[in-house]
């Protein structure tokens, strides 16, 4: 069975903004502690079913790169992606959206889908070494990251 890592917060903007800032890869390098953003392939210039995206990361002085598609794209709820590197398969991301009555609730979840190899050669690339405990902590500084520009946006425009 894959390693999941799952990581909710809970944030004081309404769910369609929070899904737009997440939906906006581009921008991820704003949010994430290693990811540097993303830029859109193939024509694709949003987040859609099936458009593909190559992410660029960084861990210290190391940087890689990824190559990605949308899986699961429903606005305002959910937004699902697949990336691989060097065409073998790495992870599923995903961030479920659910409205509350304070604004919403985001949980990001990370499948790891790495074979043998791409586990092997993780640490020389990327630096990590135990990629489901890095992951948990990026997650949860991505989320607060997120929490932060959402919660101060929703209070200016107030």
């Amino acid at each position: 069975m894959a390693e999941t890592v799952e990581v909710t917060e809970e944030i004081e903007a309404p769910a369609e903004r929070v899904w737009a800032m997440i939906a906006d890869l581009p921008r991820m390098g704003e949010w994430s502690p290693e990811n540097e953003g993303a830029t859109w392939l193939g024509g694709a210039t949003e987040a859609a079913p099936g458009a593909r995206f190559r992410g660029t990361n960084r861990n210290g002085r190391r940087q890689w790169s990824t190559s990605g598609r949308i899986v699961e794209c429903e606005p305002g709820r959910l937004l699902a992606f697949r990336v691989s590197a060097g065409g073998l398969k790495v992870a599923e991301w995903r961030y479920a959206v659910e409205p509350t009555e304070a604004g919403c609730r985001v949980t990001e979840t990370w499948v790891d889908e790495r074979g043998p190899i791409v586990k092997v050669l993780g640490k020389p690339v990327s630096g990590v070494g135990d990629r489901a405990e890095h992951n948990r902590r990026g997650m949860a500084e991505t989320l607060r990251r997120i929490k932060s520009a959402a919660e101060a946006a929703a209070a200016g425009s107030s």
